[in-house]
């Protein structure tokens, strides 16, 4: 078993012994969750606190993540400005799984069976990072009646290190379950790196003036704790299986905005157990 298996698990059997104890000591007049007449489904109105954990698949579009070191090697050459090698994709997407555990807390309004509110969630990234290099070449004749051949190598890496959400949440209530949706905003928080190569040969052509030339520049960039916004979704059901006790299952999806041009989202399925008051 993986150990993210085995930690899901202990979660769960932690979970089933909290209810279990719960139940045994409850009267019957704290069921449902307030109230001595049952309305036939729960409530979920109040403050709530949880813990979380989850498997999350994250996907990286890499596509301009060497635009800017390209450029700046080629800043002021007739090679740039003509045929613009800093816009061309070099490095393909990369798709990484990883583990994440974290922390919500969510306040609650219900009228009759309609449950509104907001959450507050804070996920760690275990191993979510993700790696691609490549490189691509390409031949042009310039206006100066040079061939050029141009070759760009590139290697790029992407770890999310956490991130937290701000989300709207609706649910309907049917007897002790709760499916909700969300929508709100994300910031998250992401170490990166870029290295580029750019090796670059001419020589004129019909008789044009001028003498070869061949060159070989790198040029690097990379930053540890990046913030950047996003946006958030997802669905998700809670139940209650004591007066103050519920589990939770939530899908998620977050979609970043761009950090040194690459793109980043992230699906997360999630398994977490809270407590209302």
């Amino acid at each position: 078993m993986s150990r993210f298996g085995h930690r899901v698990g202990v979660t769960a059997a932690f979970c089933s012994v909290l209810a279990a104890a719960s139940l045994g000591g409850a009267r019957a007049a704290d069921w449902p969750l307030r109230g001595s007449v049952d309305p036939g489904f729960a409530r979920w109105d109040g403050w709530q606190f949880g813990v979380q954990a989850g498997l999350a698949n994250m996907r990286t579009d890499f596509a301009n993540s060497a635009g800017s070191q390209v450029a700046f090697i080629l800043r002021n050459t007739i090679q740039e400005t003509e045929f613009a090698p800093s816009s061309w994709t070099t490095v393909a997407p990369d798709t990484t799984n990883g583990q994440v555990y974290g922390a919500f807390l969510a306040y609650n309004m219900q009228w009759d069976r309609l449950v509104v509110g907001f959450d507050m969630n804070y996920k760690y990234a275990a191993s979510v990072d993700t790696t691609a290099a490549d490189t691509i070449s390409r031949q042009f004749v310039t206006s100066d009646q040079f061939l050029n051949q141009l070759t760009i190598d590139a290697r790029s890496t992407m770890k999310l290190v956490d991130y937290a959400t701000l989300r709207g949440r609706a649910g309907y209530a049917f007897g002790n379950f709760l499916p909700y949706a969300v929508i709100g905003a994300a910031a998250g928080r992401f170490n990166y790196a870029t290295t580029v190569t750019v090796d670059m040969q001419g020589a004129p052509t019909g008789g044009a003036p001028g003498v070869p030339f061949h060159i070989i520049q790198t040029a690097s960039v990379g930053k540890n704790n990046a913030i950047v916004g996003g946006v958030a979704a997802g669905l998700g059901v809670d139940w209650a299986i004591t007066p103050g006790m519920f589990m939770r299952v939530e899908w998620e999806y977050v979609a970043f905005s761009p950090v040194n041009g690459s793109r980043n989202n992230i699906n997360t399925a999630n398994l977490g157990v809270g407590m209302r008051f």
